[in-house]
């Protein structure tokens, strides 16, 4: 919330998408409230939607809630319209997987769960129905743009969204795709800037309208490079 505020003194030149969830306020590192190691999804979502509103209230344009709570996308909707945040918009990560491709940021951010998994709540990854049916859901409780998460080993379920709804699709480049690609990179294995753009535009041409990437900053330069921008 201070991070938004300072953003909006500084400019008004700038689109500002905030993350939802809990698991950065809590010490077990799960997204949702917990009781008897099991997750309240109901009592998860009333915390979900204050959160998203004092969001709005500082300047975010977007809130993206990350919880895979069920119905978290019209609890956070009826909040925000409740205090007259209509025009804030809902950034959903609908489909996002229990992977393995998180190992990195939760080693950075300290964020492994203390117990368990986010297997209960997050996507089985041998699912591609479910994904679609969350999607759908999300789109029906008041979602503008959905996330598909991870991006380069769920090209298909981005393509399937893609095909199936008229709605933007953003796809989630994550930390353990970075960490690869990377790897490969200083060890001489890979051209950083051939494999960079390979990557981006595998994910575009699955279907992605929005890329959420660590390659950012290196995309745009190379696309320069291109006189592609």
């Amino acid at each position: 919330q201070k991070t938004v505020r300072h953003l909006r003194e500084v400019t008004n030149d700038l689109t500002i998408i905030t993350d939802v969830c809990l698991c950065q306020y809590i010490n077990h590192g799960h997204c949702g409230v917990i009781k008897n190691d099991k997750i309240l999804n109901d009592a998860s979502l009333s915390i979900l939607s204050k959160i998203a509103l004092s969001h709005a209230e500082e300047g975010a344009d977007f809130v993206a809630p990350a919880a895979m709570m069920d119905h978290q996308v019209r609890t956070l909707r009826a909040g925000l319209d409740k205090e007259n945040y209509q025009d804030t918009g809902i950034l959903s990560y609908s489909a996002k997987y229990a992977s393995s491709l998180y190992h990195p940021f939760r080693n950075i951010a300290n964020s492994h769960p203390t117990f368990g998994d986010r297997e209960s709540y997050q996507m089985n990854i041998t699912n591609s129905k479910e994904a679609l049916r969350e999607i759908d859901i999300d789109i029906q409780e008041g979602a503008d743009i959905i996330i598909v998460k991870p991006a380069l080993f769920y090209l298909d379920i981005i393509s399937k969204a893609k095909n199936r709804f008229d709605i933007p699709i953003a796809a989630y480049n994550v930390s353990g795709e970075y960490a690869m690609i990377m790897s490969a990179v200083q060890n001489n294995l890979l051209d950083k800037n051939d494999v960079i753009f390979e990557t981006i535009t595998s994910i575009k041409r699955a279907g992605a309208d929005i890329i959420i990437t660590y390659f950012a900053k290196d995309i745009v330069n190379i696309l320069k490079n291109k006189n592609q921008i």
